[in-house]
């Protein structure tokens, strides 16, 4: 078998990749072996701010003008509805707080985003003396539903392999490479956390941050936006809502555990006082990097292996701009950001 590229993870970063070679016409073929769960229990929302300091996400406005369309192609080849509008209340806990937000409301690029007057709605359930800051423009993708289908769509057309890559495998040659009788002139590893162990690229200083989230059941809350305090409370209807989500850099497994579970809940009650039952839980290890930029490039010895990795928590907004980066990068010589490059960790 011969084809343009072999790409091995499908998670966001290869599904990115990969619609962006079919966009182009380049064949494929992807190995997953379902190893990493980060991108399946992502909360899926894009948000260009910063909502711990309103700031603004490193090139957000230009990532959202890419991501956009790039999940309406796939709705439309898919059949199915993945992207949807939904605002962000950012809840305060200060005046200070009320202060910070309307004089970064007024800020180029924020001003898009940030609705400058302080919402003071009361919300069943919802505790918030200093009320809101709103956030329009914003929303989210259902990652989950979105890979599922891309997986099956990948199977019909015979384009994937549920198998462990094995790097040993690799046979380089003058122009491409040989893997297991399929010949490609490119393999593009989007591995997320699995990237340590590969040994091609696991000298790059990804970090391991594990995310969990709940699940829950609070019939007696009504809210259509996104709530954002200490943790996330995302709407997912008829009264269950998504929360989110924990930082663990020591723990290694992608098993939720009790102590993940009783942070969540202890966050949540500072703003939640309606009852709730929590019903499901979920776990991943996110793939990030220092200076939360993505890692991209080629590597040193072989060129015919290239890396797409460090999405970190916002990988549903920096995933189509940074496959999109990459492609131009490895069919047409177009430079990468020096801020994404690996060769920023290799001089």
């Amino acid at each position: 078998m011969q084809v343009d590229y072999i790409i091995v993870g499908l998670g966001l970063a290869g599904l990115a990749f990969s619609h962006e070679l079919s966009k182009h016409h380049k064949s494929f073929v992807l190995f997953e072996n379902n190893s990493q769960q980060a991108s399946k229990v992502a909360g899926g929302i894009y948000n260009p701010i910063v909502l711990k300091r309103f700031t603004p996400v490193w090139k957000a406005h230009q990532q959202i003008e890419i991501a956009k369309p790039f999940y309406a192609e796939l709705a439309k080849i898919l059949s199915n509805k993945y992207q949807s509008d939904i605002n962000i209340y950012r809840l305060f806990n200060s005046i200070e707080e009320q202060n910070n937000w309307a004089v970064a409301a007024d800020k180029p690029v924020n001003d898009y985003y940030m609705i400058p007057e302080i919402i003071s709605e009361n919300h069943n359930g919802i505790k918030a003396p200093f009320g809101y800051g709103k956030l329009q423009h914003t929303g989210k993708i259902d990652v989950a539903h979105l890979l599922s289908d891309y997986t099956t769509f990948l199977v019909k057309k015979k384009q994937i392999y549920f198998k462990t890559f094995d790097y040993s495998a690799i046979e380089f040659l003058e122009e491409g490479l040989l893997y297991k009788g399929i010949f490609a002139k490119q393999i593009v590893f989007c591995e997320g956390f699995g990237i340590k162990q590969n040994p091609f690229f696991n000298h790059l200083p990804l970090q391991e941050s594990k995310g969990e989230l709940l699940t829950i059941y609070a019939p007696d809350v009504a809210i259509n936006f996104l709530l954002k305090s200490a943790v996330f409370m995302l709407p997912l209807g008829n009264g269950y809502f998504k929360v989110g989500a924990t930082f663990n850099w020591t723990d290694k497994t992608s098993t939720p555990s009790e102590a993940g579970k009783q942070e969540l809940i202890k966050k949540l009650d500072t703003f939640l006082t309606a009852p709730y039952t929590v019903v499901d839980q979920h776990a991943g290890i996110r793939p990030t990097v220092k200076d939360r930029r993505p890692l991209i490039g080629v590597h040193k010895a072989h060129k015919q292996l290239a890396v797409l990795n460090g999405l970190g928590t916002r990988g549903v907004l920096i995933a189509p701009s940074m496959a999109k980066a990459l492609y131009h990068y490895l069919e047409h010589q177009k430079p990468l950001d020096k801020e994404v490059s690996i060769n920023r960790f290799e001089n």
